[in-house]
């Protein structure tokens, strides 16, 4: 039966449920009197609510808290044990996938590292289905209890109704890569666990502003500073973030080639890979045979040596070079979208850290409107190397939210008929 506006009770039960749970969720333990004004629901329709989900082990109590002269009141808080997330971080070294619980506590973790021409898709989806079925061994995996892996890849990805989600990676190059049904296709899960994709740089941001330094900002950039760079716009009209390639920005016409074969893009001057190559046609040495991560701790301790030690110029030269494209660069996204904060992660914004971050915020401020450049904060994320992979588990439990907290049923045969599913449609909650 469907209401005035459209929605039907079943609608309106599951917009219910997604309410007590996302409330208990961030701001739990709560109280049932509590839970009224923080969703906005009558205490019958709290208390319905709260029993359905205590009936299906989704929400448990907490201990108790005195009320105002009355009886005790039950703390309730989402039970973190009542279900299990897989996220995926498809990098440049190395496939990392974790099993957190539902408070996203890590129970298990699975590494495979890239070489440097590791992007054969085959080897990505083979790397990830090894990884999944690792973790799921593990012994506090509860298979049953999954729902839903998430993958956070390079690129564009598009979410198409006939191949799902379909990657776009013209640095890595992947053209148009159906990796939802790669993965499907030989993968051992049930299939009502779902496989969500999507950029790595909003499953960062996704993390961050659920759990690190963008709580409570309305408006935000997350930045993923790595082997390249790109960004996640998050504001009041695309709440769980939008991924924006920042990084193939022109900032240099007729510049130096990007990964994407395109002259002058901000990703030529200021990922990782760029970094360490520019420091290497200048006359520097990085250390061979290694990756990117540990080439650029090189670095940094050539440009800033421990006391006593001579600072290698010309590694110092182009770390302040990148700083300055870096802030140009974030000085585009404070004129465009105005936001209240800017996070930097990623494995190399982590490293560059505090030691960078003063002079790209100087040089943002620079070449920025002044008064968005007066609004805005600059800060690296809190989440460290592993917010990506957090962010992408995170796919899977905004997908279990927005359902109201039900796994997806399997089809069936039997299903009941049309006028029964009706009638149970119409019940009173």
């Amino acid at each position: 039966m469907a209401a005035r506006n459209g929605r039907t009770v079943r609608d309106l039960r599951r917009g219910n449920r997604t309410a007590v749970l996302q409330r208990l969720y961030f701001d739990g333990p709560l109280s049932r009197f509590e839970l009224g004004p923080a969703t906005g629901l009558s205490s019958g329709s709290v208390s319905n609510v709260v029993a359905d989900l205590i009936a299906d082990g989704l929400v448990e109590e907490a201990g108790s808290v005195d009320s105002d002269g009355g009886r005790p009141r039950t703390l309730l808080r989402v039970a973190p044990h009542s279900g299990q997330m897989i996220g995926v971080d498809v990098g440049e070294t190395r496939v990392r996938v974790e099993l957190f619980d539902l408070a996203l506590t890590e129970l298990a973790r699975a590494e495979r590292p890239l070489t440097p021409q590791g992007y054969d898709v085959d080897v990505i989806a083979g790397h990830i289905r090894d990884g999944v079925a690792e973790v799921l061994t593990a012994e506090q995996a509860v298979p049953d209890r999954l729902l839903g892996v998430g993958v956070g890849v390079p690129g564009i990805v598009e979410h198409t109704p006939d191949r799902g989600a379909v990657v776009h990676g013209q640095t890595i190059g992947w053209d148009a890569v159906p990796l939802e049904q790669l993965l499907r296709s030989a993968s051992q899960l049930p299939d009502g666990v779902p496989y969500l994709i999507d950029n790595g740089a909003k499953t960062l941001g996704q993390a961050e502003m659920w759990f690190g330094a963008g709580r409570g900002a309305r408006n935000a950039v997350v930045v993923l500073f790595g082997s390249g760079v790109g960004a996640c716009l998050v504001t009041p009209e695309v709440e769980y973030g939008r991924a924006v390639e920042w990084g193939h920005l022109t900032v240099r016409v007729r510049g130096r080639r990007c990964r994407c074969g395109a002259p002058g893009c901000l990703e030529a001057y200021a990922g990782a890979e760029s970094l360490l190559a520019r420091w290497r046609e200048e006359g520097g040495r990085p250390p061979e045979d290694t990756d990117e991560e540990t080439a650029l701790t090189a670095m940094l301790a050539a440009a800033y040596p421990s006391e006593g030690g001579t600072a290698d110029p010309v590694a110092l030269a182009v770390l302040e070079e990148t700083a300055e494209y870096l802030g140009a660069g974030l000085s585009d996204l404070i004129n465009l979208f105005q936001p209240e904060r800017i996070l930097i992660g990623g494995w190399a914004g982590l490293q560059l850290g505090t030691r960078f971050l003063p002079a790209v915020r100087r040089h943002a401020a620079t070449y920025a409107l002044r008064h968005p450049a007066d609004k805005v904060t600059i800060d690296l994320g809190r989440l460290g190397p592993d917010a990506v992979t957090v962010g992408a588990a995170i796919l899977p439990l905004a997908d279990f939210f927005a359902s109201g907290g039900r796994r997806p049923e399997p089809a069936t045969e039997d299903r009941l008929p049309a006028w029964r599913a009706a009638l149970q449609e119409r019940a009173p909650h």
